[in-house]
């Protein structure tokens, strides 16, 4: 069952993008909320300047990609890159929890982060082959599903329930800058629940956590951490999932323990040593690429398990990550 949450109130297109999404869905985003994301995926997934919290979108300029890539290959480093966005390196991330249940101690959560599965499909098997050897209680997906931010879906949402489905526990997740609200419902039939400014509880009745995720906060401005914390109780210990770790002020204002982002890519492309040509998040460097800490609130920036624009990396490799949580003595 479908339906438009407030009749009358959308465009055509708009109108036909909100008949597409389950009354069910619709419910658990508001009518506010699915409305706001609607018109600006409508009006402005296109968009290469403005709307959102940085001004230039280059993913969002074709003509630049392409020279790019063609810049690329009269310099012979473009099959360089494209072996290095194949390579993704298996991390983990030990963390320390204040709040964290000692019945809980090594409990392990993998992060999938950024896919754009669609811009190189050939990645698919190799990223199968590892979820399915990776053994973790918890699968967290940080956003940026596909490649494009405006276009259709299909070939995204296909490939990526694929992964999902070869994932060997529960997965959660949240929607990233790229990702059209019409990419929930495939996602999670295949078994991904969807955190958009929600939280469900994990766990059993004497050790448990909250695990909270919000919707895009970079492109569609469209996070809500207060909806996504209310009923967390305060001696709880919580998780937050962020598409982009810009938001890490709003994470540790609410009191979250830990906020698992991606968006940055860490740079996909760097000078040696890993540090970025261009930053895509308004955060401190420091919190662009892998474990960090503000305050009582730690974070990882995943590098990024797929690549952007053009399927190439550069002295920033893509990884998937499994946290190791342990309580704080």
């Amino acid at each position: 069952m479908s339906a438009d949450p407030v009749p009358g109130s959308y465009s055509d297109e708009a109108a036909r993008t909100a008949a597409a999404i389950p009354a069910s869905l619709a419910a658990r985003m508001g009518a506010a909320h699915l409305r706001h994301r609607i018109r600006v995926q409508v009006e402005h997934a296109a968009q290469a300047f403005g709307q959102g919290t940085t001004y230039f979108h280059l993913e969002n300029l074709d003509w630049m990609l392409r020279v790019f890539r063609t810049g690329l290959r009269l310099t012979g480093t473009y099959a360089w890159g494209r072996r290095n966005a194949r390579a993704v390196r298996l991390t983990e991330n030990r963390v320390r929890m204040r709040r964290w249940p000692e019945a809980l101690r090594g409990y392990r959560i993998m992060q999938i982060s950024d896919t754009h599965l669609d811009l190189d499909a050939d990645l698919l098997p190799i990223l199968q082959e590892m979820v399915g050897g990776i053994a973790c209680d918890l699968c967290v997906l940080t956003g940026d599903y596909r490649a494009r931010t405006w276009g259709p879906i299909e070939a995204a949402a296909a490939l990526n329930t694929e992964l999902i489905r070869s994932v060997r526990c529960p997965v959660y997740g949240v929607l990233g800058n790229h990702d059209f609200i019409e990419m929930a419902p495939p996602l999670e039939a295949a078994g991904a629940r969807l955190l958009l400014n929600e939280h469900v509880r994990v766990g059993c009745e004497d050790a448990a956590f909250y695990l909270a995720g919000v919707d895009d906060a970079h492109f569609y401005l469209a996070e809500n951490f207060h909806r996504a914390a209310e009923g967390i109780p305060d001696e709880a210990a919580s998780i937050m999932l962020s598409h982009t770790p810009a938001t890490y002020l709003k994470a540790a204002a609410c009191g979250f323990d830990l906020m698992l982002s991606g968006h940055t890519h860490g740079g996909q492309v760097c000078l040696p040593g890993g540090w970025p040509i261009l930053r895509n998040a308004r955060c401190p460097r420091a919190l662009m690429a892998g474990a960090w800490r503000v305050g009582g609130l730690a974070g990882y920036t995943s590098r990024g398990t797929g690549s952007s624009g053009v399927p190439v990396r550069f002295f920033c490799p893509p990884e998937i990550t499994v946290h190791v949580i342990e309580p704080a003595d």
